[in-house]
């Protein structure tokens, strides 16, 4: 039908659009829109695949949501427009030469900012209630959803806080130039690619903004410009410290960028539960103090969370180096500021660890082998040289070094990275240092000895929830439990550690059942010799809560082998055993007649009289919903 074939076609769009990549030289001004751009749009491939496959009773893809094009203010054709504009945006920035007008990029810039809000208006119009989509699909849209939203307020935040006189000086001109005719037409160079002529791409892009949303991007891009460097600042070598900066007005730090309390360059930006960002040690003293507001907003919070802001981090820390300016940093005269204003003293010989992680860089193999050795040694000892080692830059060398060949190089480095992480400011700047990736390719290739770190490192760093969503998301879990089911005795224990927290995120519970992990713990549990009965359980207990797994742990045969530890496990075991049990027979009379028809009655009686506290609760409950089963 029409609606279908709409939805493949922007299934199709989205794919093109995610395949697409930045030259070499071309695109590398706005390298940083086009790769977010392209990576939020890539994330709405299976989403629209679940729509293209959902077969309800009464499809939405028909009557008043129809998908087809032509359906006047359907949500399709809004998000087919947006996303055919993001594929030409895509295009035209990728081909965009630092060397055109100052101009010509400035429109580009604005365009970016049009294109974001149109895809977030798209994406709030569609229907999702009417469509089985998965939960793990589901979060991923709000994540995509979420991050554009963000862009979004932060164009408008620079946008509030410009002075109005200027608004109007720095506006008229470019709306008047930009009713004449885009000036973009006049000068990019692009390929004929199937994708149209200079002149098609740039009328369908003004065509998806408006003229109104023209007007709002060319101010925001207004506004970005008043806080350009000084020229005569770029050629100095030499990096101006925060306090130099203070006194000079070379350069104008973006607001968004300071603290709303301290009005300080932040270092470790988190957010609030408004939404608001802060500077992690002031605000966590505000809370401390017994305030339960805002500061900025007044607005009572929620719940009083701190997620760090990764985002808003890394462009800071690229924003000091473009304008070679010292980053702010925690240590200062051998003391560390800590989340909550106060001060820890830290003791070591910085001098000497900065020498080693210069040779992590080294051209010779053996330096770098003895640095890494050497790191790790220092990593492993105390919190205060895992401070000075972070504060040293080792973490993007040491990820570096994970793709090493040579074996010790490879081994040293992920164990590093491993005790680093220990300390909890440092997770933040191993994920934002993009770690990941190497370390689940360490996972999947490694020796023996640097899978098993791996896996550790994984855990670790999934301890802060908002990385099990990143963890998860990196193709972690597949090599998790490839190691959970051939890995050493060590590894098949770090891999579970690491799948247990990662699997209390609800989207990563179908990730772990597609990746067979039902059949690798189902294994575990029937080889008591290996050791890992309660690990096994434990896992269990969290997948059981999904219905994905549920049905899988079902389907496995799991429950007879469940029943058997009723009877003859340990404590903990049969309490686990019995959690497990509730979880899947609860609001399923197929699984309660399935375990009455097995003989469960007689141990789980037992259990309600004599297990622990939580074994006796969870039995109980479980002999109730029996009793009511047998009254129908």
């Amino acid at each position: 039908m029409a609606g279908s074939a709409s939805v493949v076609l922007l299934l199709d769009l989205v794919r093109e659009i995610a395949g697409m990549s930045v030259g070499n030289d071309g695109g590398s001004v706005f390298r940083k829109e086009y790769t977010d751009l392209v990576r939020r749009v890539s994330l709405l491939t299976h989403f629209l695949e679940e729509i293209r496959d959902f077969k309800g009773e009464s499809t939405p893809l028909d009557a008043s949501t129809s998908c087809s094009p032509s359906s006047s203010g359907s949500w399709c054709s809004d998000l087919l427009v947006s996303l055919q504009n993001a594929k030409l945006l895509s295009f035209v920035a990728s081909s965009f030469e630092p060397a055109n007008s100052s101009d010509e990029g400035k429109e580009i810039a604005s365009q970016f900012q049009c294109v974001t809000l149109k895809l977030h208006n798209a994406l709030a119009k569609i229907p999702y209630d009417q469509f089985d989509i998965s939960e793990e699909v589901q979060e991923q849209v709000v994540l995509v959803r979420a991050q554009l939203q963000r862009a979004i307020e932060r164009h408008d935040s620079i946008n509030s806080r410009m002075n109005l006189a200027t608004l109007t000086q720095s506006t008229d001109n470019d709306i008047n130039q930009v009713s004449k005719g885009n000036r973009l037409t006049r000068s990019w160079h692009i390929e004929n690619s199937g994708s149209g002529s200079v002149k098609e791409v740039t009328e369908s892009l003004e065509t998806v903004s408006g003229s109104n949303s023209s007007k709002s991007c060319i101010v925001d891009q207004a506004i970005s410009n008043s806080n350009e460097v000084d020229d005569s600042r770029k050629d100095n070598p030499a990096k101006t410290s925060l306090e130099d900066l203070k006194k000079s007005d070379a350069v104008a730090i973006p607001d968004d960028f300071l603290c709303p309390i301290s009005l300080e360059l932040m270092r470790d930006p988190v957010i609030v539960a408004t939404g608001q960002t802060y500077e992690r040690s002031y605000i966590q003293r505000w809370i401390d103090s017994g305030n339960t507001t805002c500061p900025k907003t007044q607005q009572k919070l929620e719940h009083l969370t701190l997620t760090p802001n990764y985002v808003l981090r890394s462009l800071i820390s690229q924003w000091c180096e473009k304008h070679k300016i010292q980053q702010p940093t925690g240590l200062a005269n051998g003391r560390l500021k800590k989340s909550d204003g106060s001060f820890r003293d830290v003791t070591g010989d910085m001098v000497a660890i900065q020498a080693l992680v210069r040779k992590l860089s080294s051209r010779s193999i053996e330096e770098r082998r003895a640095a890494v050795s050497e790191i790790r040694s220092l990593s492993k000892r105390s919190t205060d040289n895992r401070i000075l080692i972070a504060e040293a830059g080792a973490i993007p060398v040491l990820i570096n070094l994970l793709t090493a060949e040579d074996v010790s190089i490879q081994e040293n480095a992920v164990t590093s990275i491993l005790n680093l992480s220990i300390y909890e400011n440092n997770k933040g700047l191993i994920m934002l240092a993009g770690a990941i990736p190497s370390i689940v390719q360490v996972l999947r290739a490694g020796s023996v000895e640097a899978k098993e770190n791996a896996a550790a490192t994984l855990f670790s760093l999934s301890l802060a929830d908002e990385n099990k969503i990143i963890i998860g998301a990196s193709g972690a879990i597949p090599a998790l439990v490839e190691l959970l089911q051939n890995g050493s005795t060590r590894g098949k224990k770090d891999a579970a550690t690491a799948l247990f927290n990662l699997c209390i995120y609800q989207g990563n519970k179908g990730r772990a059942v597609r990746s067979g992990i039902v059949t690798a713990l189902l294994k575990m549990l029937t080889d008591s010799a290996n050791g890992m009965v309660d690990e096994a359980l434990t896992i269990f207990s969290v997948l059981a809560s999904n219905q994905e797994a549920k049905a899988a742990i079902v389907k496995a045969s799991t429950i007879p082998v469940l029943i058997d530890l009723l009877r003859t496990g340990q404590p903990r075991s049969k309490e686990n055993a019995g959690a497990i049990l509730l979880s899947l027979c609860k609001r399923d009379p197929e699984n309660l007649s399935c375990i009455s028809r097995l003989g469960a009655v007689i141990p789980l009686t037992e259990l309600a009289k004599s297990g622990t506290e939580r074994a006796k609760r969870k039995a109980t409950s479980l002999l109730e919903h029996l009793r009511k089963l047998q009254q129908l």
